[in-house]
C-alpha cells in the first residue's frame, strides 16, 4: 500500500483557500485556481512593498518643495544648505515638520540660509 497524508493535504489546501478567500469566483473556491492566483498576488504584494518606498520620498519630496517655496527658497536649496550646514534631517522628518509644526519649520530655513 502506497504511503498517503490526507490530514496534511487537507490542511495545505485549507490554508490556501483560506487565503484566497474574496476573490472572484473559482479563484476562491478552485485549489488549483487560488493557487495560481495567489502566487499572483504575492508577487505584486512584493513589487508593491518596494514602490511604496519610493512613492512616499517622491510625496515627501513635493511637501518639502511647496513648504520650501512659501519661504522664499526651493528644495534643492534646502538640501544642499542643509548637508552644508552638518543637519541630517531625513526628508520624512522635514516633511513632518513643515506640516505639523510651521514655526519650527521657519527656524530651520533660517538657521540654514545663514
Amino acid at each position: 500500500m502506497r504511503a498517503r497524508s490526507p490530514v496534511a493535504s487537507r490542511k495545505r489546501k485549507k490554508k490556501v483557500l483560506k487565503q484566497a478567500k474574496g476573490y472572484w469566483g473559482r479563484r476562491s473556491k478552485n485549489y488549483r485556481r487560488a493557487i495560481e492566483t495567489l502566487r499572483r498576488a504575492y508577487v505584486y504584494a512584493y513589487n508593491h512593498r518596494r514602490l511604496k518606498k519610493r512613492e512616499f520620498r517622491s510625496l515627501w519630496i513635493t511637501r518639502l518643495n511647496a513648504a520650501a517655496r512659501e519661504r522664499g527658497t526651493s528644495y534643492r536649496e534646502l538640501i544642499n544648505d542643509l548637508k552644508n550646514n552638518n543637519i541630517i534631517l531625513s526628508r520624512n522628518v522635514l516633511a513632518l515638520i513643515a506640516s505639523e509644526n510651521p514655526e519650527v519649520f521657519d527656524k530651520i530655513v533660517e538657521t540654514v540660509k545663514k
